[in-house]
């Protein structure tokens, strides 16, 4: 992964982007402030959003911001379709699923090429982007929540690129052990959490 002086601005901005997503969730703003709080306070979309990015770094070239970039895109779709009232079977079972699978993908660093994770990673999104949409509180804009979750989403993918380019600045034994721990326990994670569904 080159080096890029870009990193620590992603990393700055992904940071205040958190910072005033859990002020305005105390504060209990609604539309645009709720939006922005919603993903950071989710466990598994938290995990999967960061992951989305790391992974993109760990694979590199356009990868990069091909990953985000259709996460962010599918998200918007399934926000659409949840907003709309359409149904999407195993909902829940998708978001932890998804879980597992960017948690064992990061483990094993997994040598796929860039479209196929960028339509994994799509196909994913829909099912976080439903969840979003169906979980939009009422008395809200739901333009502005819509706005909010997908600024947050973005926030994360930089901060998990960000993640990836710090580990390919370490030595490669430690970048390693620390992808395999961290991406095994996101998998053990999402495998809990599609335990706790049935």
């Amino acid at each position: 992964m080159p080096r890029s002086p870009l990193w620590g601005l992603g990393a700055a901005l992904a940071l205040a982007l958190t910072l005033g997503a859990a002020q305005a969730a105390m504060a209990g703003a609604s539309g645009f402030g709720a939006g922005l709080a919603h993903p950071m306070t989710q466990l598994d979309h938290l995990l999967v959003m960061v992951a989305v990015g790391l992974l993109g770094a760990l694979f590199g070239g356009r990868a990069v911001w091909l990953l985000p970039a259709s996460f962010v895109s599918f998200t918007a779709i399934g926000e659409v379709l949840g907003l709309l009232g359409f149904g999407l079977p195993f909902g829940e079972i998708g978001i932890a699923a998804s879980v597992v699978a960017l948690g064992l993908m990061i483990a094993t660093r997994v040598a796929v090429p860039a479209l196929a994770a960028t339509a994994l990673v799509g196909v994913l999104a829909i099912f976080h982007g439903h969840a979003h949409g169906t979980e939009t509180p009422p008395g809200v804009s739901t333009a502005g929540f819509a706005a909010g979750v997908l600024v947050a989403t973005a926030a994360l993918h930089g901060a998990g690129v960000c993640l990836g380019m710090a580990l390919a600045r370490m030595d490669i034994r430690y970048s390693k052990r620390l992808t395999q721990l961290g991406g095994t326990g996101m998998a053990l994670a999402g495998a809990a959490m599609v335990a706790a569904l049935f």
